[in-house]
């Protein structure tokens, strides 16, 4: 998954939910992190202690809102553990990133890097290829 796509998702939502306040936003972007640190897997496991040092929340109940929240406005999915140990699992949404490109879809980018992929048995124009897999440039 892309880290940018991902994270200007999150914010673009966040800027049209006024469900949401300074403290849910944190505890999001600790979230993301660790799913990043993860690297986005499906899901992962948290320590409620890491992430309320890291998102600043001073409170239990806060985090607990705050997360139960979150799981209920769809940002993520979000499964308790009375287990110190194993922590509580939680699955990040993808917030409206699809893994698969839409086909049909123009993309600049990949015209961007079509424009520079030439297969590797079809000549480039203006190189000549010596016995030895060696190229020369004209």
């Amino acid at each position: 998954m892309n880290y940018i796509k991902l994270l200007n998702a999150a914010f673009e939502k966040f800027y049209f939910d006024d469900r949401l306040n300074p403290t849910h936003i944190s505890l999001y972007m600790a979230l993301f992190q660790e799913w990043n640190s993860n690297r986005f897997l499906r899901e992962f496991y948290v320590n409620r202690r890491d992430l309320m040092r890291a998102s600043k929340i001073g409170s239990k109940s806060t985090y607990h809102r705050c997360i139960r929240d979150l799981d209920g406005w769809n940002y993520l999915t979000y499964c308790p553990s009375n287990n110190p140990y194993k922590g509580s699992k939680i699955k990040m949404a993808s917030l409206g990133i699809s893994r698969e490109r839409v086909s049909g879809h123009y993309d600049p980018e990949l015209e961007q890097l079509a424009e520079h992929y030439h297969p590797i048995r079809e000549p480039i124009e203006g190189q000549q290829h010596l016995k030895n897999e060696q190229v020369l440039h004209s």
